[in-house]
């Protein structure tokens, strides 16, 4: 353990299992010597988090929902506690299977605000929260995908969120940089998650990316909590308002 996040406090939202990049991303602040906050979404989740936050050595396993304002206050109030947050991570996305599955025209204006709400708007819940408990600055991140900036077979709606995560990534840099607190987004390139496997023909788009991408592979979950350790590290202070590809250099390719 080098301890380069040593003294530092992480919230992080959306280790819903141990495949998961929010579990990647806290197994490397933890290795970094970090405290460690995880949340978890209604009863379903709360065994299976408090055993993956037991296992991660966190200090506090909190119930929050990001769609419910109560919950949101809930969790203002137990970060007060806490005295101060030194970095949020954002790794919560959701649309209708049903709106991934047809034609983006398709889909339905439930479905459209649903995936909004949940997988883009929350950055924007939980920084308000998370901003005043960064008193000497801090560093907020999100998770994203190329699907933001270029159309991926079956991504649909998902893919118009991650756009407006990403602008929301940017908006917020901007109104948060004055208090030192940097925004950013890391987009991963794809990588087997439970959350794929909701993604019709994810097994070739893995193919395509290991077959083009210039290293010739698809990345590892370390690789993206390495990037966001180095993020909220003293090395990461000059950067925000950035989306950091940690792809393998896919998205450098054109054809």
């Amino acid at each position: 353990m080098s301890n380069l996040l040593e003294g530092k406090t992480a919230l992080v939202l959306g280790v819903a299992n141990r495949w998961s990049l929010a579990h990647a991303i806290a197994e490397a602040f933890r290795r970094e010597g970090a405290k460690l906050i995880l949340t978890y979404q209604g009863d379903r989740q709360k065994l299976t988090v408090e055993e993956l936050g037991a296992a991660l050595g966190a200090a506090r396993v909190l119930n929050c929902d990001v769609t419910n304002d109560e919950d949101l206050d809930r969790l203002t109030a137990a970060l007060e506690e806490e005295g101060h947050v030194d970095t949020m991570v954002h790794s919560i996305a959701f649309a209708n299977r049903e709106d991934l599955a047809r034609p983006f025209v398709e889909t339905s204006r439930a479905g459209y605000l649903l995936a909004q709400e949940v997988s883009s708007y929350s950055l924007v819940a939980v920084a308000r929260v998370v901003a005043p408990m960064m008193k000497e600055g801090g560093s907020i991140m999100t998770l994203t995908y190329l699907g933001a900036t270029r159309v991926v077979t079956n991504y649909n709606v998902m893919g118009v969120a991650k756009a407006a995560l990403e602008s929301s990534v940017r908006y917020l840099a901007a109104d948060l940089g004055p208090e030192n607190i940097r925004v950013n987004a890391i987009s991963a390139g794809p990588v087997k998650t439970l959350a794929a496997a909701g993604i019709g023909g994810f097994s070739s788009i893995l193919g395509v990316v290991r077959e083009k991408a210039p290293l010739r592979r698809a990345i590892e979950t370390s690789e993206v909590g390495d990037t966001a350790a180095f993020l909220l590290s003293h090395a990461g202070r000059g950067i925000t308002g950035e989306v950091i590809m940690v792809d393998a250099g896919y998205h450098i390719i054109g054809m």
